[in-house]
């Protein structure tokens, strides 16, 4: 049986063209990467947020109450992803009710949202217990598969991704400025706390989208790392946030093929290439780092040097 199994396995040839005309006669591949590239693009602008806003522990604590959600709708019989944005979008409007805003404020916002993982995650768990049929789902929730990707569900994170972007796309220039100094911006009138509860119901529903792709614990491959890697390589918010897209969207597609050649979770190689990039990029910014400060380096050694100081008589 396992030689049978083996031998159907799909093999890469290395020549690109015919393994990607293989790959997508599956209509559940063609899903697989149409869905990647919304989930990858929404994630990728919502993440350049969080992580500017340094509310990365917010981000994978929805990504933890999308574990309870999905269980919670495999037990009760409906479709997964209505427990996947049910939960996460209910999730960050309790965080957002709960933690105080204002000066000092982040120490109480952490307690609040560690209080919602750990209650979440009990959850999860009685759930999973609570089923009593054939329940092959918990690998796939926790780590991710492309296998049942439908074209309906496509069409649902579409739409999804696409009314998130419409809304960070209106609220973007205040939001931003409400991120980098909210004190500057309250003063300007700028209505900060209205805008961090649609942030994070923004967040919670790009949490949701990632999860169906890598699984509710590896969320953070492509929530966080692509914007991560980003600000290794760029320090201007614009093409940042352009490299964040493309980095998780390469990140995303290149784990999609090695999940279909390899029999291991999506997530582990979603999230292999995107630490890849990040350990890539900084190894960049080190060179670059070097060579600025040899650069400046050179014309104070040169100094003394014209002036004959330290030099041969």
């Amino acid at each position: 049986m396992q030689l049978a199994t083996d031998a159907l396995a799909p093999v890469f040839s290395w020549n690109l063209v015919a393994d990607f005309q293989e790959m997508w006669s599956y209509a559940f591949m063609v899903n697989a990467f149409r869905a990647g590239l919304v989930v990858s693009v929404v994630c990728a602008v919502v993440g350049w947020f969080m992580v500017l806003r340094r509310q990365t522990f917010a981000g994978h604590t929805l990504s933890v109450v999308a574990f309870p959600g999905a269980s919670l709708a495999v037990l009760a019989g409906f479709s997964t992803s209505l427990g996947y944005f049910g939960f996460c979008v209910a999730a960050a409007l309790v965080i957002a009710a709960l933690g105080r805003k204002g000066q000092g404020s982040g120490a109480e916002e952490s307690a609040v949202t560690g209080t919602v993982q750990a209650f979440a995650l009990a959850c999860g768990f009685l759930f999973i217990s609570l089923y009593k049929g054939l329940l092959e789902g918990p690998t796939a929730l926790l780590f991710g598969s492309f296998l049942g990707i439908t074209t309906s569900q496509v069409t649902v994170l579409a739409v999804v991704g696409a009314a998130v972007l419409a809304v960070l796309a209106v609220i973007g220039r205040p939001l931003f400025f409400a991120s980098v100094d909210p004190q500057v911006a309250a003063g300007r009138g700028v209505p900060v706390r209205l805008l961090g509860t649609l942030f994070l119901v923004l967040l919670g529903a790009a949490t949701a989208e990632a999860s169906q792709i890598t699984g509710t614990l590896l969320v953070f491959a492509l929530m966080v790392i692509p914007a991560a890697t980003a600000g290794q390589l760029t320090a201007r918010p614009a093409r940042s946030l352009l490299l964040s897209v493309l980095l998780g969207l390469g990140a995303c597609w290149a784990g999609l093929v090695a999940a279909y050649y390899q029999p291991y979770p999506l997530g582990f190689f979603v999230t292999t290439f995107a630490f890849g990039g990040y350990l890539l990029a900084h190894l960049v910014r080190l060179i670059r780092e070097a060579l600025g400060r040899r650069r400046e380096a050179g014309p104070r050694e040169a100094g003394p040097a014209l002036l004959g100081v330290g030099g041969a008589a």
